[in-house]
């Protein structure tokens, strides 16, 4: 299957991730977790100990969100 690449904010990651969470777990649970890890590993790129600017712009609460999805850590 060929991978699709989609450009989103964090704003709109969480909708998407607030979305499927409506969804059976069992069902979406991979999905959420590849989604997450991609994003955690985007953000941390862009984080101030490598240089970049994903904390200045959102406070540095991005890398580890809580439990419930939610890539802003609120």
């Amino acid at each position: 299957m060929s991978d699709l690449g989609f450009k989103v904010n964090v704003d709109e990651a969480n909708l998407i991730l607030e979305g499927l969470g409506l969804l059976p777990f069992a069902r979406v649970y991979a999905l959420v977790e590849k989604l997450q890890l991609q994003a955690r590993e985007q953000l941390q790129a862009r984080s101030p100990l490598a240089g970049g600017p994903a904390a200045e712009q959102t406070g540095g609460a991005l890398i580890s969100g809580p439990s419930n999805g939610d890539l802003r850590g609120e």
